[in-house]
């Protein structure tokens, strides 16, 4: 806590050094006197109304969105002229001069026709045809996306089970984002692009308002935390081109950014009454607003039901707060906290032939899983000048995961051990995670040869530490309980991150349709693992050897984007990214084992290259080739010492290269001949990606006969890749009334890299076969205030799994779940 501490009244210190802050008097100016509002609607060039629109004073920090209605709102804003910039859906970004005088109201109305100063264009969803998947503007907040692919899921603009985070309905129109649907209870939500392995997100940098909520992204990148959907307002994903901003995953970036606080209101009330399949009941409840210079946002979250299969119960509690205190209208400090707190009933694997008997059913009735996460934050925004933006994060993670549960293979029943006349014991493994960092970001706008260029440069440091507690003793009961019964653990160990990295990206406009974003990211990493491996038969402890690397990365990259006209945009870009040894790389499963000390991360680069745009508000496209190459995998190679004993070598074995298409388009068509239809309008989506993964040069050694013998892998499939994944829908809207319809495809899989295709008795590798599954989801809004929902997820009821486990929480084939609804009520005052 003292170093926590420490380091947030350092990183402040330093921030708000600058004569012009020192300046400022951050007195609560509890008189209004001096200080007027605005009020405004957006409309389209036809008059109606358009939601969503972005709305901020040039200059400041202060900024709202349209509501459904074109309605927008900036009270308290201080007397003077501004410049208020908007962006609308295929129309450029305008800007015009507001006045505003103290005690006063400013009303307005903008339309797409008024622009006074022409920027570039940014796509948001409308209110009228299309629902379209988004993409990022080149430039928000501090950061530049130029250049790169990306998506924006807004969570209002979808019909979609978000009451259990069905991210198989959020992330339809997001082409080749592969899914795991293991776990019922939607607290983990595993995904993954581009071949890349789901296990919890793991492959994707995952953030939540800017800032990490993984394990340890530099040692063990699970996100065993994602916030509750229904209080997400949008989803941002970056592809791997974001590996120069926001860090090293191959897969890039994913942000969930939470709902805020309504900008117009002193309070705001938000409630939604969830019931369910199997027991399912989910109480989500918001208040937030804006009182003086305050803006608070704060919700309580709680979901359990019994789950889809035998002994998988589950019981979830989120509690979130944001606070931002607007000092001046350049300078905001705020503090969010986040809290998830849930125990999951794991009902482990099956064996091919018990899912084809019942994929229902479970062998495992004494297996659980919990973990806690506090996830606080201190923010602070800075909008120095017109020209300079400055922005920073410090954040942290106080987490477990704890698990207790008879973990042998599948084919081993957890029955009466008739010599004890109890059950066996179970085991209980733990993890600490204590984790800090800061982020600071800036952003430039600056002229060179008569023209515009941004430039956004930062600094990070991260300090994570994680305590690794195995192999324990739990008692022979039922329930969830973390009771040792011995003094110690056998497996203790302790690893310790330390990472400063310096980056930087610069967006050059050449043209006023063609931009070149050159970046640059340089690593400093030092990993430390140490601790006790194991006891041996005296109970006297087997330690690990030190493990300690250090090493520095320099990561470069280049995107493009040029202007085709009507709506069209060719982007294409290059970005080296890698893969952090993790701590499983650095702790050999016996003490026999030699861990290579050269052992050096996964190394390689993403290329993209595609178009994007659209057709007024009927059709939205992004088609686009991608190239991942991931070089330097790590592997283990069987050896034979000169003694003729045998041990295992952990280190790098070869390459592998994924190539595919991801094509995304949506059409409108009763949009296409009129913007104003009294029989509401259709819209048809389809997502698709075809995605060729194999293994290079890839070295497998396994000790035969008392001699090594090496094959390859070359030309193998990459597990969990599949060779396609289509997903196609069609949704009708009316007014406040919207239903929608789609189907996910997705290829075969295999479980391991050899591409077993007939699984052993335990499970654990093999085919994970094709299949395809339906949903429909329906949503009512009326009287201004209320809603309903309701849907059905795996309408045909298929039997289908997507994940075999080699261990926790299987092993074995783990079934997705068959046929379930739900129906939901709510309000917003």
């Amino acid at each position: 806590m003292q170093f926590f501490v420490t380091t947030i009244f350092i990183s402040l210190l330093l921030f708000l050094r600058s004569p012009e802050i020192q300046a400022l008097s951050i007195t609560p100016d509890t008189d209004s006197t001096g200080k007027g509002s605005i009020e405004g609607r957006f409309e389209d060039i036809n008059g109606n109304a358009v939601g969503g629109v972005n709305i901020y004073l040039k200059g400041t920090i202060r900024g709202t969105v349209t509501n459904e209605d074109g309605n927008f709102t900036l009270s308290g804003v201080p007397e003077g002229e501004y410049i208020l910039l908007a962006s609308a859906v295929n129309m450029k970004l305008s800007a015009q001069v507001v006045s505003v005088k103290g005690g006063q109201v400013t009303r307005l109305v903008i339309n797409s026709q008024e622009t006074v100063i022409q920027l570039k264009e940014v796509v948001i969803t409308n209110t009228q045809g299309i629902r379209a998947l988004e993409k990022m503007p080149e430039v928000e907040g501090t950061s530049i996306f130029a250049g790169k692919k990306t998506e924006v899921i807004r969570l209002e603009g979808i019909d979609a089970n978000l009451v259990t985070n069905n991210a198989r309905q959020v992330f339809a129109k997001t082409p080749g984002i592969s899914i795991w649907e293991n776990d019922g209870s939607g607290v983990q939500i595993g995904v993954a692009s581009r071949g890349l392995s789901p296990n919890r997100s793991w492959e994707f940098n995952v953030r939540q308002n800017g800032y990490d909520v993984s394990s340890d992204i530099f040692g063990y990148p699970e996100a065993y935390y994602n916030p509750p959907l229904e209080a997400v307002e949008k989803i941002q994903i970056v592809r791997g081109a974001s590996s120069l901003q926001y860090g090293p995953q191959f897969g890039g970036l994913l942000n969930y950014v939470l709902k805020k606080g309504a900008e117009n209101r002193k309070i705001s009330v938000e409630t939604q009454q969830s019931v369910g399949s199997f027991g399912l009941f989910s109480t989500f409840n918001a208040v937030g607003g804006t009182v003086g210079k305050l803006n608070y946002y704060a919700y309580v979250h709680h979901r359990r039901a019994d789950g889809w299969r035998e002994n998988s119960e589950y019981s979830i509690t989120n509690l979130h707060l944001n606070l931002n205190y607007a000092v001046t209208d350049r300078l905001s400090i705020g503090f969010e906290i986040s809290r998830l707190n849930y125990i999951n009933q794991q009902p482990g694997g099956l064996t091919d032939a018990q899912f084809a008997q019942n994929a229902r059913q479970s062998l495992r009735s004494r297996n659980w899983f919990s973990t806690p996460w506090l996830l606080p934050t201190l923010k602070v925004d800075y909008t120095i000048s017109d020209k300079w933006k400055s922005s920073l994060r410090v954040f942290s993670l106080v987490g477990e995961r704890n698990s207790i549960g008879f973990v042998r293979p599948i084919n081993v029943a957890d029955t009466l051990n008739t010599t004890i006349g109890t059950f066996n014991p179970r085991q209980i493994d733990r993890d600490l995670y204590r984790n800090i960092g800061a982020e600071w970001r800036n952003l430039f706008e600056y002229n060179l040869f008569g023209r515009a260029h941004t430039l956004a440069a930062g600094v990070r440091y991260y300090y994570g530490f994680t305590q690794r507690k195995q192999n324990g003793r739990g008692d022979t009961g039922n329930d969830f309980n973390l009771n040792l019964q011995e003094t110690a653990y056998p497996r203790d160990l302790q690893f310790y991150t330390t990472n400063i990295a310096f980056f930087a990206e610069n967006i050059f406009r050449i043209t006023d349709k063609w931009n070149v974003t050159p970046g640059i990211r340089y690593e400093i990493i030092q990993n430390v693992g140490v601790g006790q491996l194991n006891r041996d038969a005296l109970g006297n402890p087997l330690n690990m050897p030190r493990q300690s690397s250090q090493r520095n990365l320099l990561l470069l990259g280049i995107g493009s984007e040029y202007n085709l006209g009507n709506a069209a945009t060719v982007y294409a870009n290059f970005s080296q990214a890698y893969r952090p040894v993790l701590f499983s790389d650095i702790t050999p499963p016996a003490t026999t084992d030699v861990i290579d000390p050269n052992l050096r991360d996964a190394f390689g680069y993403n290329v993209d290259l595609g178009v994007r745009g659209g057709v007024k508000n009927f059709l939205t496209y992004d088609v686009s080739a991608f190239l991942l190459q991931y070089d330097n995998r790590i592997g283990t190679l069987g050896q034979i010492r000169p003694d003729g004993s045998q041990f295992q070598f952990r280190t790098n074995v070869g390459n592998s290269r994924t190539t595919g298409i991801e094509s995304y388009i949506e059409l409108s068509p009763i949009a296409a001949f009129t913007s104003n239809s009294n029989w509401g309008y259709i819209n048809l989506f389809a997502s698709m990606a075809w995605i060729n993964a194999e293994y290079g040069n890839f070295r497998v050694v396994s000790i035969v006969n008392n001699a090594p013998v090496e094959t390859n892998l070359s030309n193998n499939k990459i597990e969990n890749a599949p060779s396609h994944l289509y997903r196609f829908g069609a949704n009708y809207v009316k007014g406040g009334f919207s239903v929608s319809w789609q189907m996910s495809v997705v290829g075969e899989t295999f479980a391991d890299a050899t591409n077993t295709r007939v699984a052993p008795g335990t499970a654990v590798v093999g085919l994970i076969p094709s299949y395809q599954v339906m949903d429909i989801s329906l949503n009512w809004r009326f009287l201004q205030h209320y809603n309903v929902r309701a849907g059905i997820n795996n309408l045909t009821d298929e039997r289908y799994f997507t994940r075999r486990a080699g261990g926790y929480p299987g092993p074995g084939i783990l079934p997705s779940d068959g046929r379930n609804w739900y129906i939901s009520v709510g309000a917003r005052f």
